[in-house]
């Protein structure tokens, strides 16, 4: 086990990813109860077979590009075994030039969850927490996860939330029984008022809550959105607004790779109506501050 120390060439790399995926893990056998689930995510984003890890930071590194890497530890609400943190924490210490590690740990694990957290600060130098309120059945502002969060704001680390709807179950019959209604991004201003040093990012176009999420982000100073999950070009004019203006060091790239690719994204990116000045802010910048790279 060796501790995650960055080495990103932070003037090389072209962008910083702030939300990609751990989704095969190396080290344990597929959970066949995921492969529906797995399969219906692939239909419904008509994306490639899942990549195992290695591919992931290999797709990354040729492309001169950063990446935050992470797991989605569902197993209360999913029952699905999730791909190990520490596994995720080594592969970005192996890789540690184009990924930068977060972990996730399902709330309801109570205390041995937060053991789990201070081990993975202290011995693997995570730099952040990914949560899934939808995925993991639970109201970011329910207290049960409120011990997490304090460790997460004394280590200066970053909580990455899943806003709006979720490809997660779309379509499906019952969408896999999840339930969207966790994953309103107003339930975030409970947590930023609670938590007012914790850095928090509401990942995604907050659909159907949109202006929910930019309200919580000009609101609490700590509050940032990732850009991920959707193509660019479905965004809806507020947010691309807001990103352009008075949000422009709060917004950040994030793909959702392997579901979207960083290749698409940018195309599509690309052919938004962004200030030069804003664009690098929102391909790197801001991540390099947020992450504290520098």
């Amino acid at each position: 086990m060796s501790k995650y120390a960055p080495a990103i060439d932070l003037e090389a790399v072209t962008a910083i990813d702030i939300h990609t995926h751990a989704s095969l893990s190396s080290v344990q056998p597929r959970d066949p109860c995921s492969i529906p689930l797995d399969e219906h995510m692939q239909a419904y984003f008509k994306a490639d077979p899942t990549p195992t890890n290695e591919e992931v930071a290999e797709y990354y590194r040729a492309r001169k590009m950063a990446a935050v890497i992470f797991p989605v530890d569902c197993e209360h609400e999913l029952g699905h075994w999730r791909v190990p943190n520490e596994e995720v924490a080594e592969l970005a210490n192996t890789y540690n030039d184009c990924l930068i590690p977060f972990a996730s740990i399902d709330p309801h694990k109570g205390k041995m969850g937060v053991r789990e957290a201070r081990k993975l600060i202290e011995e693997y130098g995570v730099r952040g927490f990914k949560f899934h309120p939808t995925a993991q059945g639970f109201y970011p502002n329910d207290r049960m996860a409120y011990p997490l969060y304090e460790i997460i704001q004394d280590a200066g680390l970053v909580a990455l939330f899943h806003t709006g709807q979720t490809g997660v179950g779309a379509g499906a019959p019952g969408g896999f029984g999840l339930r969207l209604k966790y994953s309103n991004p107003m339930h975030l201003d409970d947590v930023a008022a609670d938590f007012p040093t914790l850095k928090i990012v509401m990942a995604h176009p907050s659909f159907p809550w949109q202006e929910e999420a930019l309200a919580v982000a000009t609101h609490k100073p700590t509050v940032h959105i990732d850009l991920s999950g959707w193509s660019p070009k479905y965004f809806p004019p507020i947010l691309v607004r807001y990103a352009n203006s008075i949000l422009k060091d709060k917004v950040l790239f994030g793909s959702d790779y392997p579901v979207i690719t960083p290749d698409r994204w940018i195309a599509d990116f690309d052919k938004l109506d962004i200030k030069p000045e804003v664009r690098p802010l929102i391909m790197k910048q801001n991540a390099i501050r947020l992450l504290g790279l520098t």
